[in-house]
């Protein structure tokens, strides 16, 4: 027997919904985490979801349910980052496919409850956004979210909803969001984030590292790639929270909209009604302008082409940051502002390591100027 788990939200959520399993059942117990390929332009350039025709290698377990293992691959194109997660997390790895909708999402769930022998169904979602009410104006990516709840709930299986970080995802802010909640089920440790807390030295996601952060004690203002403002780790932070199916169904139009849709176009057309926009749409317009320039180009100069070494452009970068009160910052932040390449990243983090190691505070940076 297994665990069966759900990442609501694809990205990093698979991570975080292994620490989160491991604080309620126990790192060595035996779990499957069903996630979508649902990743940032950054890690995927072709915009939605990924179905199992876009890897090689995944493994069949029922009809429509294939696992994501160390030796499967996204075919070019698209990219994927859960087969280097399938190695470096505990639990077994699930593709979610949402192309029919949350019909085909709950035919996916049974198949895999049937392949765990489990019973009942842990969604994790970091963040929040999994209790939009559509209206947020900070709201960013609710669909995935919204497909699990009305896919679980067409299941027929009991599932409990937990939210991990309340605001840290920058969605739906936590003073929003902790009316909804109620008491926290428990608070992640620094003991919690041992198993994946080197998932970050590789892995983008940021509000996964906040989660991890939060649980390792750092509180302050935290600036992040994608958010429209700093994100502030606070006491919330590392607390999880468990609803019912139930109430988290009650507070989220977007999934009772979805209850009968059959297909990704469906998914979008509700979520244009309810919430006023397409995420898949907004990534088709972000993939569209991909080449527009930076500040900064790839190979480590200005857009004027003076090139400067790599610590001095880090410290101006650094200064112009910290000027508006942010304390820590993500690897990503700093990857994306300075456009690095791979290369320039490891050779700026073994600087910033040796120069100055109480700036790394894993997985986040503290800023010098900053306080936190």
């Amino acid at each position: 027997m297994k665990r069966l788990l759900i990442a609501a939200g694809g990205g990093g959520d698979a991570i975080a919904t292994a620490m989160v399993h491991a604080a309620l059942h126990g790192p060595d117990e035996p779990a499957l985490v069903l996630t979508y390929a649902w990743e940032r332009l950054v890690v995927d350039p072709v915009p939605g979801p990924r179905r199992p025709a876009d890897f090689t290698g995944t493994v069949p377990v029922g009809p429509t349910l294939r696992l994501v293992t160390p030796d499967s691959a996204p075919r070019p194109p698209a990219g994927s980052l859960l087969p280097r997660l399938a190695g470096d997390l505990r639990p077994e790895l699930g593709l979610l496919d949402p192309y029919e909708g949350a019909e085909g999402l709950a035919r996916q769930i049974a198949e895999a409850a049937a392949y765990c022998e489990a019973d009942r169904v842990d969604v994790v979602d970091v963040g929040g956004d999994i209790l939009t009410d559509g209206t947020e104006p900070t709201l960013r990516s609710p669909l995935g979210d919204a497909l699990v709840l009305a896919a679980c709930a067409r299941s027929g299986l009991p599932t409990a909803v937990h939210v991990a970080g309340p605001g840290l995802d920058s969605e739906v802010p936590e003073a929003v969001l902790l009316p909804r909640l109620g008491d926290p089920l428990l608070t992640l440790t620094f003991a919690d984030t041992r198993s994946v807390r080197a998932v970050f030295d590789w892995h983008p996601s940021e509000a996964g590292a906040l989660l991890v952060a939060a649980a390792r004690g750092i509180r302050g203002v935290c600036g992040t790639r994608d958010a429209p403002r700093p994100v502030t780790l606070g006491d919330a932070g590392p607390h999880v929270y468990r609803l019912s199916l139930a109430r988290a169904l009650e507070i989220n139009p977007l999934a009772r909209a979805l209850a009968g849709s059959t297909s990704l176009a469906d998914a979008e057309r509700a979520s244009e009604r309810v919430c006023g926009f397409s995420e898949i749409a907004r990534e088709r317009a972000r993939a569209a302008r991909s080449g527009q320039e930076t500040g900064e180009s790839p190979g480590g100069g200005t857009a004027s082409g003076e090139p400067r070494p790599l610590p001095e452009r880090f410290a101006a970068w650094e200064r112009r940051t910290a000027a508006d009160g942010i304390a820590y910052v993500t690897t990503r932040r700093i990857a994306e502002e300075l456009a690095l390449s791979p290369t320039e990243l490891a050779e700026l983090r073994h600087h910033l390591s040796t120069a100055s190691p109480s700036r790394h505070v894993p997985p986040l940076w503290r800023l010098s100027a900053g306080e936190g």
